[in-house]
C-alpha cells in the first residue's frame, strides 16, 4: 500500500499543511485530510494526521501566555470533545468510508463558504456555560467521524471574541485535546496499527518544516489575501470530495 510515490505525496501534503498552519494558525488536519482522503481513503488519512497534528498543536497551544485562562474557560468544552470523539469514532469504525467522506466534503464546503463570506456566528454571551459542553460533544462527534474539527469546533471558538493571539492558542489547545482523544479512540476501535503510526511519526518532520516556514511568511504576506486563496481552494476541494463520495455510493449519481 505504501509505495514510494504515496510516501512522497504524504511528505509534500504535510509540508504544505504545516505551511498553511504556520501562516493562519489552523488548517493542518483540514488540508491534509482534503488532499489525502481521495488517495489513501478516509480512515488511513485520519490515522496519518495524528502525530503531525499532535506535535504542531502542542507547539501552538503552549506558545502563548493564556494557557491557564483558556483552560479555566474552556475545560467543559474540552472534556466534552473527548466524550463526543469516542462516539464519533465508533461511527467511523462501523460505517462505510464513502458515506463519511461525503460528510467531510460537506463540512469543508460549509467551513470555507462561511470563512469566505466573513459570516459571523452570534457569540454565546451569557449562554457560554451551556454552549461549551453542547458544542464540545458535537465537535467531538464530527471529529471522530471525519477527522475534521472545523465544523462546528473552530467556528464556535471564533465566536468567543478572543484577541487573535489568544484565539490561536485556544485553537492549539483544542486541536491538541481532540487529537489525543482521536488517537485513543481509534486505537480502542482497532483503526490504527504500528506501520501507519510509524509513517505518521515520520510526517512530523515535513509538517514541522512547513510550519516553521509559514510562521516566517506570516509577517511578510498579507494574511487576508492568503486566507481568501486558502478558503477558496478548500471550497473546491470540499466540492470535489463530496462529488467523489456521493458518486461512489450505491444508487447515487
Amino acid at each position: 500500500m505504501w509505495s514510494i510515490e504515496t510516501l512522497i505525496l504524504i511528505a509534500v501534503v504535510f509540508t504544505f499543511a504545516g505551511l498553511v498552519k504556520g501562516i493562519v494558525g489552523l488548517g493542518m488536519p483540514t488540508v491534509s485530510l482534503a488532499l489525502l482522503v481521495t488517495t489513501v481513503g478516509l480512515k488511513p488519512a485520519i490515522a496519518l494526521l495524528l502525530a503531525p497534528a499532535l506535535f504542531t498543536n502542542i507547539w501552538q497551544g503552549l506558545a502563548g501566555p493564556h494557557l491557564k485562562t483558556l483552560l479555566a474557560r474552556l475545560w467543559p468544552f474540552l472534556l466534552c470533545i473527548c466524550i463526543g470523539t469516542w462516539f464519533g469514532t465508533s461511527v467511523l469504525a462501523a460505517v462505510e468510508g464513502n458515506r463519511l467522506m461525503a460528510v467531510l466534503g460537506v463540512a469543508l464546503v460549509i467551513y470555507a463558504a462561511i470563512s469566505l463570506t466573513m459570516f459571523q456566528m452570534p457569540p454565546p454571551g451569557r449562554f457560554e456555560k451551556i454552549t461549551n459542553p453542547v458544542l464540545g460533544v458535537i465537535s467531538g462527534v464530527m471529529t471522530g467521524m471525519t477527522g475534521s474539527f472545523v465544523v462546528p469546533g473552530s467556528l464556535y471558538l471564533q465566536t468567543l471574541n478572543m484577541p487573535r493571539d489568544m484565539l490561536i492558542q485556544a485553537l492549539g489547545i483544542s486541536f491538541t485535546t481532540v487529537t489525543l482523544a482521536l488517537t485513543s479512540s481509534m486505537g480502542g476501535h482497532g483503526l490504527i496499527g504500528p506501520e501507519i503510526l510509524f509513517i505518521s511519526a515520520l510526517a512530523v518532520i515535513p509538517a514541522s518544516i512547513g510550519m516553521a516556514a509559514g510562521m516566517r511568511i506570516r509577517r511578510r504576506v498579507p494574511e487576508e489575501r492568503f486566507r481568501q486563496v486558502f478558503f477558496g481552494a478548500l471550497l473546491l476541494l470540499g466540492v470535489y470530495i463530496s462529488f467523489r463520495a456521493f458518486q461512489d455510493l450505491p444508487g447515487v449519481i
